[in-house]
This record gives C-alpha cells, sequence and structure tokens, in this order.
C-alpha cells in the first residue's frame, strides 16, 4: 500500500493504494451511487469510518420491542399523542 498526501477542504487527506478483488470493486461499482454518494471514494471513506467507528447496535430485546410496536401498530392498536393529551385532560 502506498500513501500520497493531498490537502482537502476538510483537513488534510492521505491518498492511499487499496488492491481489492474484482468482484468487490463490482459490488461497488454497483450501489456507491444508487446510495447517494458522490463518488467512489466517498463510499470508500465512509465504509472505513464505520469499520473504526461501529455504528450502535440494538439490542435483541430492543429489535423484539421494535417489532411488537410494528405489529401494533398494523392493527391500529397505537394512538398519537395527541390523542393520549386528549384522554388525560392534558395541556401543552
Amino acid at each position: 500500500m502506498s500513501t500520497d498526501s493531498d490537502s482537502g477542504s476538510n483537513g488534510e487527506m492521505e491518498k492511499i493504494n487499496v488492491r481489492v478483488p474484482q468482484t468487490l470493486l463490482s459490488q461497488i461499482d454497483e450501489v456507491w451511487e444508487q446510495r447517494g454518494y458522490a463518488n467512489k471514494s466517498e463510499f470508500i471513506r465512509d465504509a472505513l469510518r464505520d469499520a473504526v467507528n461501529p455504528p450502535a447496535q440494538l439490542s435483541e430485546e430492543a429489535l423484539k420491542h421494535l417489532a411488537e410496536s410494528r405489529e401494533q401498530r398494523e392493527r391500529e392498536e397505537t394512538v398519537s399523542h395527541d390523542d393520549v393529551k386528549d384522554r388525560l385532560g392534558l395541556d401543552d
């Protein structure tokens, strides 16, 4: 891997050369633009950030509660915030 310094608008940037299998590169080429990235480099930088600082993941319990909430909403068993305030006689 080689590096090359370049000054970017967000501070100092380092250019690196990385070898990836052709199949992975093909997958990257298929998705970077679909996901709204301006270019392939931006997509790869974001992936590297996620590898260094993985996004928070929900616990199994939280995922279970979310699934239950979705099911309740689909069965129309939920009420809005305004409905709850009205039922309890609360003002803003």
